[in-house]
């Protein structure tokens, strides 16, 4: 079986190509940067193929592979073309997004995947493998659920990708999700005190996968996503309501994306070995009964480089019903138990 990393000279891209080496694989490394994939294919001895997401580019490199692992952001442009492509060659689609928008593109293209007899599973990394079987425990736990809430403590820096989509996100505000609907709502729209797993923080909602990938995993028709955040950080994000009209200028998102580029491309592996992360799930239904579970995992990147390449390995080695999938609705909910860190 042939597989793909697509965007496999960025920071995340790098560490999943080693992590697959490591374990003995050799995926095609692709991209659309001759001379960084060139360069990075050489040292780690792999085939590169150079293409960039056109339509007809596409179809000619995806003809001969099994499976994609796509990790070349922003998800939100570079996604559809993938996934149209993959469905187009009956390729598996599997990325490390964690934006909102791919999940939905993903779900809206179910039908299309079963008849091509192709798997969609974005989300295979962090965002959102351990938040998602945690919801799929806590649902097997309180069947009659009404609510959950999800999150996570990590104090670890974020990739330059990370950034960037971070900041494109801030003029669109948070989400949650209500009544089985993803709504808009402000930035730091709910706070609340919450032990992750760590003792009791203030804690913010933010826009996280889950709002959407939880709800295919559950069922459960009211969803909230939380991390961490200072009294300082929530009121400069409610202030930040007023203006993020100016944040959805394309002139401003561009230099807010040219100062990110200017940042590391990443944490370096002792800080990735330092910084385990917390995550929490709170599940609740009408009768006020509450259930919560908490699990410490690796490094967010360290779990996306292991997470992508065991659910690539997973997919290639079994006759799986096709069309779209969360992470844990894939493998189960065990899958977490795979990335636990020391407590």
């Amino acid at each position: 079986m042939k597989w793909m990393i697509y965007g496999a000279y960025g920071y995340t891209g790098e560490l999943i190509t080693h992590y697959a080496k490591r374990m003995g694989y050799s995926p095609v490394l692709a991209g659309r940067s001759k001379a960084k994939l060139e360069s990075f294919a050489e040292r780690v001895s792999l085939e590169a193929r150079v293409f960039d997401l056109t339509e007809s580019a596409l179809k000619e490199h995806l003809q001969d592979i099994d499976l994609v692992v796509h990790c070349a952001g922003p998800f939100s442009v570079t996604a559809e073309p993938m996934m149209k492509a993959c469905i187009a060659t009956g390729t598996h689609y599997l990325d490390i997004t964690g934006e909102l928008e791919v999940f939905e593109l993903a779900h809206s293209l179910r039908n299309e995947a079963e008849e091509a007899g192709v798997v969609l599973c974005p989300g295979v990394g962090f965002d959102v493998i351990p938040t998602d079987c945690i919801a799929a425990r806590l649902k097997s736990q309180m069947p009659n659920a009404t609510h959950l809430k999800l999150g996570f403590d990590s104090r670890s820096r974020m990739s330059r990708g990370t950034i960037k989509t971070s900041v494109q996100r801030l003029g669109e505000g948070g989400a949650v999700r209500k009544d089985s609907k993803i709504i808009n709502v402000p930035l730091a729209y709910k706070t609340e005190e919450i032990n992750f797993g760590d003792g009791k923080k203030l804690a913010m909602t933010i826009p996280w996968g889950d709002v959407s990938t939880a709800f295919y995993t559950t069922g459960v028709p009211n969803i909230e996503v939380y991390v961490p955040a200072s009294p300082k950080l929530v009121k400069r994000l409610k202030r930040l309501n007023h203006f993020r009209w100016f944040f959805r200028l394309n002139i401003v998102r561009n230099w807010l994306a040219n100062k990110a580029n200017k940042q590391p491309a990443g944490p370096e592996l002792k800080e990735r070995e330092k910084h385990a992360t917390w995550v929490w799930g709170e599940i609740s239904n009408e009768h006020g009964d509450t259930i919560a579970l908490r699990e410490k995992v690796v490094n967010g990147y360290t779990l996306t480089s292991r997470g992508a390449v065991e659910l690539a390995i997973y997919v290639l080695r079994n006759q799986l019903k096709p069309g779209f999938y969360t992470p844990s609705r894939l493998y189960g909910a065990k899958l977490i138990d795979r990335f636990l860190a020391e407590k």
